[in-house]
């Protein structure tokens, strides 16, 4: 570890170099990983909140959840024999406000459950954002497929669906709205959940890919930060390599004193880590910072529970990098690489 240390404080650019490319790197990868985990919020919070579960759609859907519409039958069977059950619908909408301004929402009503919100004929209750835009509680909301009113009893936190907040109303004005009378959905919260025919079950990440361009966005994104990842470990075996072709000479002089192949190894996998330490904690430090001077329009999101398995995968890759690069050193003879080492 001594001669690892030596060898840093020797050639300081050449690891400062390294530092710095995979301190931007895994900094472009957390920010990465903070707006998909905020996109995945903005676009599926309400059903990324709802406990572990099945969901049932239609089986004539094609598991496309805007296309589905439950039997009644099959809905008064299924909640009758399952008392936790709720039906639901989401619609893509607008409200009108008393300045005649209109609000894009995502029209959500249910069956009376615990785990939507539950409100009377001609009352609607909206995500909080809507409140950033002036909408305050007891104002009188229109939509123009809707003959009555919506007064506004309250918000909620975290409430969006497809990137809009959702508004809770209540199933006939719903129904009145779409000119619907079926559900589009059933939940059955639990891990035992039943078979039932004439549906089709999604565990809650299934059910999240039925969702318009919620997988692709999703998949879009994740490609970018493992990709990053890729690219991390990449730089570590080329960096390491090209070092330990400068230092031919010098491996061989420690093979021909005694020292292992295994000590050698493990001089570049402690320089490998002390390098990727201090880029995740510097990446790390700026990325939690950046959460907080984010614009408030922003969808960032960035849990500690992301960046210590991103912080983890980083120090594998680079592992493996570091390790790819020195197999070569197994093939050094002493007394050819020294004399390689005077060319």
């Amino acid at each position: 570890m001594k001669i690892a240390w030596k060898e840093m404080k020797k050639s300081k650019a050449k690891f400062l170099i390294l530092g710095s490319i995979i301190f931007l790197v895994s900094f472009l990868t957390f920010i990465i990983s903070g707006l998909a985990n905020g996109l995945s919020q903005d676009n599926a919070a309400l059903i990324k909140d709802l406990p572990a579960g099945q969901f049932y759609l239609d089986e004539d859907a094609n598991q496309t959840y805007n296309l589905s519409k439950i039997d009644e039958d099959v809905q008064k069977k299924t909640l009758a024999d399952n008392p936790d059950a709720t039906a639901f619908s989401i619609q893509m909408g607008f409200v009108n406000d008393a300045e005649d301004k209109q609000h894009s929402v995502a029209f959500v009503t249910s069956t009376d459950s615990d785990l939507f919100q539950n409100v009377r004929e001609g009352e609607i209750i909206l995500d909080r954002t809507l409140e950033d835009e002036g909408i305050k509680v007891g104002d009188v909301l229109t939509n123009n497929q809707f003959s009555g009113e919506f007064v506004v009893k309250g918000f909620v936190d975290q409430q969006k669906y497809s990137h809009a907040p959702v508004a809770f109303i209540q199933m006939k004005n719903y129904q009145e709205i779409y000119r619907v009378m079926e559900m589009q959905a059933i939940f059955i919260p639990g891990k035992d959940a039943p078979t039932i025919s004439g549906v089709e079950s999604f565990s809650n990440k299934e059910f999240l890919n039925a969702i318009p361009s919620y997988s692709a966005e999703q998949m879009s994104l994740n490609m970018i930060v493992w990709f990053l990842v890729i690219i991390s470990g990449m730089l570590f075996a080329i960096f390491f390599y090209m070092m330990n072709v400068q230092k031919i000479g010098l491996y061989g002089i420690l093979k021909a004193i005694g020292m292992k192949t295994l000590s050698l190894f493990r001089m570049i996998w402690y320089q490998m880590i002390v390098i990727t330490v201090v880029a995740l904690a510097l990446s790390i430090a700026l990325s939690q910072g950046f959460s907080i001077v984010a614009p408030e329009g922003m969808p960032f999101h960035l849990t500690l529970d992301t960046v210590f398995m991103l912080s983890g995968v980083f120090l594998v890759v680079g592992f493996i990098g570091a390790t790819i690069s020195g197999f070569q050193i197994k093939k050094i003879e002493p007394l050819q690489a020294i004399q390689q080492g005077e060319m």
